[in-house]
């Protein structure tokens, strides 16, 4: 998620839309992953907080930092460990939160699915939108627990989905003009697609489609797009779990989410 934040806008804080704080070591290198190499820890600050590494001292001195001034943030979110450290400096002033989810596997394929992909699955076209963005206010109150339309009547939420659809990163398999699975690119860096919003309509749960439609997604950004695929997921949705694991993905670490 960061990384595809760095890769299009350097570190610049007005165009990276959030800070970047190191902790310790020798500065900035040539780029996110030289960074990582040269500081104790770092964190992105913007609309979500990521701690994306650091020791307890690091995750001490980013709380100190956040605390410095209001909430600005909707979520921390990252690394496990580093998130929930991070949010027992943080509680105190910042809570309580609206929900802690401290096990979410962070899952990647490298190669083709082990599922059949399939092929309904397509972008979606611009001239779609209004078709489109029901399925996904109802997988964002499925999965966030809030209503994207609260507090600015969906504009924000309907630019942002309009956004994914006109860079080709919304994708969804229609039946009579309805969606019955969606999903979308969400961050895409130089070497990894991070899968988002799978969702599937409620009528049609059970029968494979949210397998095969990963699976389509999956295909697309390893042998289209030359790229990793990943996503996360809550270890409670045992389904989705289940059905990653089908395709082929595999766990490469764990996240954990504050949501506010």
């Amino acid at each position: 998620m960061v990384s595809a934040r760095v890769e299009i806008a350097g570190v610049d804080p007005w165009r990276l839309g959030g800070e970047l704080w190191g902790a310790g070591g020798s500065g900035f290198g040539a780029g996110l992953n030289a960074s990582k190499a040269a500081l104790d820890g770092l964190c992105f600050s913007g609309p979500n907080l990521i701690p994306l590494c650091g020791d307890a001292q690091a995750i001490r001195s980013f709380a100190d930092r956040a605390l410095r001034r209001a909430r600005m943030c909707s979520s921390v979110v990252g690394p496990s460990q580093q998130v929930l450290d991070l949010w027992d400096e943080l509680s105190g002033e910042w809570g309580p939160a609206r929900e802690v989810r401290s096990d979410q596997p962070l899952m990647a394929l490298d190669r083709q699915p082990d599922v059949l992909p399939d092929r309904a699955v397509r972008p979606v076209r611009a001239d779609e939108l209004e078709r489109y963005l029901p399925a996904a206010i109802s997988m964002f109150r499925e999965e966030v627990g809030v209503d994207p339309r609260a507090g600015d009547g969906g504009a924000g939420y309907r630019a942002r989905v309009s956004e994914l659809i006109a860079g080709g990163r919304a994708f969804a398999r229609f039946e009579d003009g309805e969606v019955v699975f969606k999903a979308e690119i969400g961050a895409l860096s130089q070497r990894v697609g991070q899968i988002q919003g799978v969702w599937v309509h409620p009528d049609r749960r059970g029968e494979g489609l949210g397998a095969s439609g990963t699976a389509a997604i999956a295909s697309r950004l390893v042998r289209g797009m030359g790229r990793v695929a990943s996503l996360y997921v809550n270890s409670f949705n045992t389904p989705a779990l289940a059905a990653y694991r089908r395709i082929g993905f595999r766990q490469v670490g764990s996240f954990a989410t504050v949501l506010f």
